[in-house]
């Protein structure tokens, strides 16, 4: 048995059109089953991350050495790993453990370098573990474990592995429909097989059907009760029956794009469409349900699982194809013992399944299963989606509340029980208050160009920067337009942290180094770097008593206002920590950022220490009030692609008179008329009318302008928005009006003021 190693273009011979693909993150592995004729690509996304391989023999389970011109060795990056007392350690060794994978096993392994990552094509059936490990890297250190993506070519179309051991499993086989039985707390994981194919679900309760009674989930109980139309994981996750009880919950998306109980598709829709005859989804509903005694309808309403709908203005659906890929998934916990039935939809007149009809895979999960509760995401189109994750502060910040949000990937608290936004709003105000702002993206580039490629990339003039400096920019593409907004971290001659929103920013960063030959590295260090806000005006007095600093390094006392130092919790020997003097809220504030697995100990400490002060904790609903008043922007509402920084309000960021350097999206910023730009404005708004994001602006009969956001400010007791207008609407105390209602029938009076609402000086926040 041999494996012949192949240049990775080859691998673009595929077998089939599109490749699976598997992204393996950092201090994570992944088991695939290769058939014989298979071919697998691997790379890393930044280009500086190394792989270990295994082979395990597809019937014994033991190692096996089929790469005749390479050698084997120690697999010491996942021994490393495995060494440590650490949460990485751990779901390794777990992970391991359930593969059969023995410390013998790990001496006889294949190691590669991130510039000579391996491609090959394998004879027989072959057990292949991609081992992408590594040390955790402490906040001080700018070396994490970063991702791999494994391209996986193959004539096979086996399904994802199980997230655990499936209780059953069944195959609905396309342009039919099968019922089945679940019990309370049991998992249903719907899969589409080959992408793009629709699966209707319909259920009942099984108690009630016993005595005679059809209760069924129902449209209206579960858009009501959600307040949206598509029940998703979080907190509006429950789908309910006619009596307006929780029958299941949405635990898991990876697709996000759903119909929720329009009519599965039938014989008039059909006949509608000129196609008499044509199997459809009712009548293969109404025949696996009739051994139960369920009455046949001629329209099932039915939650569409993978049906790429969408609603317009007026309430208009509309279809596409799905988004859905191969392998994508919805997980369901039933509450009570349910009668279920699932379709693979036989529509094939239209784009609902990708004009081509395939196979539904059920698999069912025994109760005492436990599976997170997570939103699948993509920041490029082609890559496999991402699932939400806790953050590091998660086991403390849970325990005092139930009410969580998922955003860019994490889940955030959106409001405290026991607390409440205006109580956390006034925390931070008056005291201290705390927030996990974990899901902030922070990159490492280092190398000797690194300056370069950022005096490129960011709109401010980074070489004017010092080491311990923090200085806040935009990134913007050719049209001036901002891809994002961050703070850059100079930590040395050679290298920087950039803390941003968005991931594709590495992206971003790693192309315009690439297209000019800058030696330059962007490794994202997310996973390894979690981070708490510890803000207002005791934040100091607070933060001074618990952390240590070297002598060499400032004081928390001491550290100015957008300047950072490092240092440990409680003493020498204390946890590292990095604290920055920086926020989002406009007062006198702090950021602590330390590795996940610390976050719980650094909470504690902080909250401990806090008590004296009234600390509260901050969840999202009152920091966004915070942010507004602050006059601070907020992605996808004061910015976007089409908005470059000036009409963001953040024209202090282009410095183009004194930054000479060419920056992207320079010439376009430049070839604008400054007269013509719309302006980022306040508005003071005389009324107890909510006015929200996305509310037009007028004068007399015509739109001048957009609110951006919008909330009410308990410190100036009156209701404010951020707003972009027309430029000669800007001045200060113009008089416009927000127009609901078609922007005719209702007008809301406003007035434009100066930014911030809130401490117009920034006296606080500098002090």
């Amino acid at each position: 048995m041999t494996i012949h190693q192949q240049q990775a273009q080859a691998v673009n011979e595929v077998l089939s059109p599109q490749p699976r693909l598997y992204r393996v993150e950092g201090q994570d592995a992944v088991r695939l089953e290769l058939h014989a004729g298979d071919k697998v690509c691997i790379t890393s996304a930044d280009s500086q991350q190394g792989c270990e391989l295994l082979f395990m023999d597809a019937q014994s389970g033991a190692a096996v050495s089929p790469l005749v011109n390479d050698s084997q060795s120690d697999a010491l990056n996942t021994k490393a790993q495995l060494a440590q007392d650490s949460v990485s350690a751990l779901r390794l060794s777990e992970l391991l453990q359930v593969w059969s994978v023995g410390e013998q096993a790990l001496e006889k392994v294949y190691c590669y370098r991130a510039d000579n990552l391996p491609a090959f094509e394998v004879n027989e059936s072959l057990i292949l573990i991609v081992l992408c490990c590594g040390k955790d890297m402490q906040v001080i250190e700018q070396t994490p474990v970063t991702a791999l993506q494994v391209e996986h070519f193959t004539l096979e179309t086996d399904l994802p592995p199980p997230l655990a051991a499936p209780r059953s499993e069944f195959r609905v086989p396309r342009g039919s429909a099968t019922s089945y039985e679940v019990k309370a707390g049991e998992w249903i994981q719907i899969i589409d097989v080959e992408g793009k194919q629709c699966s209707d679900f319909i259920a009942f309760d099984a108690a009630a059907l016993a005595q005679g009674s059809e209760v069924a989930l129902d449209a209206v109980a579960t858009r009501t009760l959600n307040g949206l139309t598509l029940p998703q994981p979080g907190i509006h996750s429950k789908l309910a029956d006619t009596r307006q009880q929780t029958m299941l919950e949405v635990v898991q998306d990876t697709v996000g794009r759903h119909d929720s109980f329009l009519f599965a598709c039938n014989s008039k829709f059909y006949e509608d469409s000129g196609y008499f005859g044509h199997i459809n989804c009712t009548d293969n509903f109404n025949r696996c349900l009739s051994r139960y005694g369920i009455a046949a309808r001629a329209g099932w309403p039915a939650i569409n699982f993978f049906f790429n709908t969408s609603a317009g203005d007026c309430g208009t659906i509309a279809f596409e194809e799905p988004w859905s890929r191969a392998g994508d998934y919805v997980l369901l916990q039933a509450n009570r013992d349910l009668i279920c039935a699932s379709s693979a939809c036989p529509d094939d007149i239209d784009p609902a399944n990708g004009w081509n009809p395939t196979d539904i895979h059920v698999r069912i999960y025994p109760a005492s299963c436990e599976f997170p509760r997570s939103v699948g995401y993509r920041i490029t189109p082609e890559e496999q989606p991402r699932m939400t994750k806790p953050t590091g502060f998660h086991g403390r910040t849970s325990a005092l509340t139930k009410q969580f949000t998922e955003y860019r990937g994490y889940w955030v608290a959106s409001t405290y029980q026991n607390y409440g936004a205006r109580a956390e709003y006034l925390a931070c105000r008056e005291r201290v208050a705390m927030i996990d702002l974990t899901p902030l993206r922070k990159f490492e580039v280092v190398g000797p160009d690194a300056e370069t490629l950022l005096q490129y990339a960011l709109t401010r003039n980074v070489s004017r920067m010092s080491i311990g400096e923090v200085v806040y920019s935009a990134v913007c593409h050719s049209t001036g337009g901002m891809i994002d907004d961050g703070t850059l971290f100079r930590m040395g001659q050679h290298a920087f942290r950039w803390i941003c929103g968005d991931s594709y920013c590495g992206i971003w960063l790693r192309q315009l180094a690439t297209e000019n030959g800058w030696q330059v590295q962007v490794r994202e260090s997310t996973d390894q770097i979690h981070n708490v806000a510890v803000q207002g005006p005791d934040s100091r007095n607070l933060l001074q008593q618990i952390i240590w600093n070297p002598e060499y390094c400032t004081p928390v006392s001491e550290l100015g206002w957008f300047r950072f130092m490092t240092g440990r919790v409680g003493g020498p020997d204390g946890i590292p920590v990095m604290v920055s003097r920086t926020g989002y809220t406009g007062e006198l504030g702090f950021e602590v950022w330390c590795h996940p697995d610390q976050g719980e100990q650094l909470w504690d400490t902080i909250w401990q220490a806090g008590e004296p002060y009234g600390i509260a904790p901050l969840g999202f609903d009152a920091l966004d009030t915070l942010r507004i008043e602050a006059g601070l922007i907020f992605a996808e509402h004061e910015f976007c692609a089409e908005t470059n920084p000036y009409e963001a309000g953040i024209g202090f960021t282009v410095p183009m008179k004194t930054k000479t350097d060419d920056f992207v999206g320079r010439e376009a910023i430049a070839a604008q008329n400054p007269l013509s730009r719309k302006k980022l404005v306040g508005l003071m708004i005389d009324s107890q009318e909510t006015v929200s994001h996305g509310d037009s602006i007028f004068n007399g009969r015509f739109p001048v302008g957009v609110v951006t956001s919008a909330t009410y400010s308990p410190s100036l007791k009156s209701q404010i928005a951020l707003c972009r207008v027309e430029p000669q609407f800007a001045e200060p105390g113009t008089e416009l009006e927000v127009g609901q209602l078609d922007g005719q029938r209702k007008r809301i009076p406003v007035r434009t003021t100066t930014l911030p609402f809130y401490d117009p000086e920034r006296t606080r926040v500098r002090s």
